[in-house]
This record gives structure tokens, C-alpha cells and sequence, in this order.
């Protein structure tokens, strides 16, 4: 174990920082990230980190660039005074999708990003649900990237099945998220079905027809994140198509840019439940009603803590491996 335990926080997301130190019964360690006149960010740690092990709590969503390089700068600040160990708490790890060349000169952002953290003198990473596993490998240092869905299944076992199980289908928005909604459809008792798309540019997606029976069923359909809500919005409707009875979707980042809050409340959708990861603003509350938010606090204040006395996180995924 390393020192004392110390949680700091930019200003990405201190909400979910707050309700992760509560969850610990730690107080948030005292801390200043602005900006100077001219717009570069001022950061002035305001406890003694010497020898003390730190959590820095950040997730690099919009801006993201500015929350970037508030973590870079909280890190590098931390290291200079003599922080005993130093870990990332990146509940949303931005530039993600970037996470290989899809032009043959195109950059590969998120190896980009991995490479300025460690840089930055941080000895280890903890976020949630990467949107591309392969980033595991893009650090030299170790990664912890937890799961959503032990909190997001329970949601959606209490509130969204109702009656027989075998009247809700798990929708998958595409090939690549099967396995996913393969696992919550395998302990639910659901049925399966995907969406068959073609993404034309970014953002951008044509949905080409629903393989699997949707009709007359609740379709919950499952993915990582909701950015633009485009694509959704169109494979909800395609559901509708299809004759599903009701339809609702989860999510673990909301992104929600652009036009997302306006699509979502325009869309077939029932309910659209997503966490906390990253903050949703109060103007996208009040804009759409069918938004509902959980919190992963207990699932990061969990591996906080297992982290500090050099404890397995390996339980926490447990939920996860029983479906092997």
C-alpha cells in the first residue's frame, strides 16, 4: 500500500467524483483547476500528495481537449511534488474511437493520448467500458477498464422486463456490440436481434433491416455510448417497423452531442437509461424526460479502494465472466 489515500478532481465530471469520495467516506482533497487570463489552465494542488497515494478523477469528454490536459496537468503536478503513486480515473475515455488508422494518413489519437498520459507521470488507469478494448495495449502501464453492466443489468432486470422474459428481445446497434447483448439477453431469459447497418461517414449510419424477432416484444437495445443519437434514432424506428411494442436503450456514456437531446426526445424511444460517466448537463434534463441516469460511483469507489491496498479487482467482473 501507498501512503494515504487522496481523491482529487478537475472539472470534467465532480459530481461523479463527489458521489465516489461519499461512497468511500474520503473527503475530496483540496484542489484549484482554472485558467489564467489567456485561456492556459492554472492548476495549484492544495494538499501535501508527498509519498501519498492519488486518484486523479477526470473524464477527457467535451471539452476534450481542455479536460485532457487538465488531467495531463493535475498528473504532472502531483508527480513534481512527490505523489507516492499516481492513478487516472478516466470513467470516459475520450478519443477512443480513434483507435486505428482508417485512412492511410490518419493518426492513431488514442495511442497519442495513452503515450502523453504516462508521460505525464501517471502510473496507472482506471476507467469504464473503452469503447475499443485493444487500447488496453496502447499504455505501459496497467489498465483496469471496468464494466457498466453489473449496474445497468440490474436496471434493466427490475424496471425494464416486465412479465415473461421471453417477451423482451436485447437489441444489438451492430455486429460488433453482439457479444454484449448477447450476455445481458443469456441472464435475462431474452431473445436476440441485431441491427444491420451501414455507417456511410462518422456519425452517420443507414440501418438496413432487423435480423431477429422483434414483433410484438420489448426491444431494449444495448450499446456503449450515445454520441450524435443519429443512428439510434434510426434503428429505433426501424424497430418500430418491425413491430416492436415497446422500445427503450441503454448506455453507458452519454455522449450526447449536437442534436442528440433533440433526437431522443423525438424518437420512438420510451426510455433511454445511461450513466454517469459523464455528466449530463441540467438544460438536457430538462430538454427530454425520457433520459434517466445511474451512477457507477460504487463500482469505482470498489476498485479505489482495491487499488489502494494492492487488493483483485477481478470480482468486479465477475457479473460479466459467468457468462463466459
Amino acid at each position: 500500500m501507498t501512503g494515504e489515500m487522496m481523491l482529487f478532481t478537475g472539472n470534467a465530471n465532480p459530481g461523479l467524483a463527489k458521489r465516489i469520495c461519499q461512497r468511500l467516506g474520503q473527503p475530496l482533497a483540496e484542489s484549484m483547476v482554472g485558467r489564467f487570463s489567456d485561456g492556459e489552465i492554472r492548476v495549484e494542488i492544495g494538499a501535501n500528495v508527498r509519498g501519498r497515494d492519488v486518484f486523479l478523477v477526470q473524464s477527457t469528454c467535451a471539452p476534450a481537449s481542455d479536460n485532457l490536459m487538465e488531467l495531463l496537468i493535475m498528473a504532472e503536478a502531483c508527480r513534481r511534488s512527490s505523489a507516492g503513486r499516481i492513478t487516472a480515473v478516466m470513467p470516459y475515455f475520450g478519443y477512443a474511437r480513434q483507435d486505428r488508422k482508417v485512412q492511410p494518413r490518419a493518426p492513431i489519437t488514442a495511442k497519442l493520448v495513452a503515450k502523453l498520459i504516462e508521460t505525464a507521470g501517471v502510473d496507472r488507469v482506471l476507467t469504464m467500458d473503452l469503447h475499443a478494448g485493444q487500447i488496453q495495449g496502447f499504455f505501459d502501464v496497467p489498465v483496469d477498464n471496468l464494466y457498466a453492466e453489473p449496474t445497468l443489468y440490474q436496471y434493466v432486470r427490475d424496471n425494464l422486463v416486465t412479465g415473461n422474459p421471453s417477451d423482451t428481445v436485447i437489441v444489438s446497434p451492430d455486429a460488433g456490440g453482439v457479444e454484449r447483448a448477447r450476455s445481458y439477453a443469456g441472464r435475462l431469459g431474452a431473445g436476440l436481434a441485431i441491427i444491420d447497418k451501414r455507417r456511410s461517414a462518422p456519425n452517420e449510419a443507414d440501418v438496413l433491416h432487423i435480423i431477429g424477432d422483434v414483433k410484438d416484444k420489448a426491444a431494449i437495445v444495448i450499446d456503449d455510448m450515445i454520441d450524435t443519437a443519429g443512428t439510434l434514432s434510426k434503428g429505433g424506428a426501424a424497430l418500430k417497423e418491425a413491430g416492436a411494442r415497446k422500445i427503450m436503450a441503454v448506455a453507458t456514456h452519454a455522449v450526447l452531442s449536437g442534436p442528440a437531446i433533440t433526437r431522443i426526445q423525438e424518437s420512438v424511444f420510451d426510455r433511454v437509461i445511461v450513466t454517469d460517466t459523464i455528466p449530463l448537463s441540467d438544460a438536457a434534463r430538462n430538454r427530454s424526460e425520457k433520459i434517466e441516469v445511474l451512477t457507477v460511483a460504487p463500482t469505482f469507489a470498489e476498485a479505489i479502494r482495491a487499488i489502494h491496498f494492492n487488493d483483485s479487482i477481478s470480482r468486479l467482473f465477475l457479473p460479466l465472466q459467468e457468462e463466459g
